[in-house]
């Protein structure tokens, strides 16, 4: 397609109603979208009459207010009893609270299911269900075919 001297002067009206690039290659036809941004450029056309105005958009609703979970701390693990790595047991929250690198630094402490690291409270924040992950691999289209594999000689 050649800008012939009908078409630039097409472009540059519509360029000065405000008219988007793609849609200026729609009306003119035979032209992309990028073409008639590198013609405007080379053109040295700048400003617009009347600038596309955007969508206004609907005012956005303040966010929640995220709910604060509280661990309750038994008397036991809380002040002078903190867990460290020294103290906790076995069946005891292995969830970290505080500065590892500061003297405050201490573990839950609360009771654990055997086998478990940490207590009901801290086990829902550290593992989240699998059903969302399990909903994506049930909408994902089936692997690609593989390749037959060569024999090499």
């Amino acid at each position: 397609m050649a800008w012939t001297e009908e078409r630039v002067e097409v472009l540059k009206t519509l360029w000065s109603e405000g008219l988007s690039a793609s849609q200026i290659a729609g009306r003119l036809g035979g032209v992309t979208r990028n073409a008639v941004i590198g013609k405007v450029h080379r053109l040295g056309l700048s400003g617009r009459a009347a600038p596309a105005a955007p969508k206004p958009m609907a005012p956005k609703e303040p966010a929640p207010e995220p709910k604060v979970r509280t661990v309750s701390m038994d008397p036991a693990t809380f002040g002078e009893g903190r867990m460290t790595v020294s103290t906790i047991g076995t069946n005891q929250c292995k969830w970290p609270i505080g500065d590892p690198a500061s003297e405050e630094f201490h573990f839950c402490g609360q009771g654990a299911a055997s086998g478990k690291p940490y207590c009901a409270y801290h086990s829902s924040l550290a593992f989240q269900p699998n059903s969302a992950r399990r909903e994506r691999v049930r909408t994902k289209a089936p692997a690609a075919i593989a390749a037959p594999k060569r024999a090499y000689n």
